[in-house]
């Protein structure tokens, strides 16, 4: 992943230092925990990624 250009999610959230990135992955869109990025990632396909958002803005994910 040597090169990938991560960005800090938007909807990252600043309790207890919760970050979240996001990638654009040559497989699909790609998430880690920012403050582990060595522990690696979660790749999802671009709907799974945006299904995921949809949920997130509806509330529908317990944390």
């Amino acid at each position: 992943m040597s090169g990938t250009a991560w960005r800090k999610s938007s909807y990252s959230g600043t309790e207890q230092g919760a970050c979240v990135e996001v990638a654009d992955l040559n497989s699909g869109i790609g998430i880690r925990d920012s403050k582990n990025p060595g522990l690696g990632k979660l790749t999802l396909t671009p709907k799974a990624f945006a299904d995921l958002l949809a949920r997130a803005r509806r509330d529908e994910i317990d944390l």
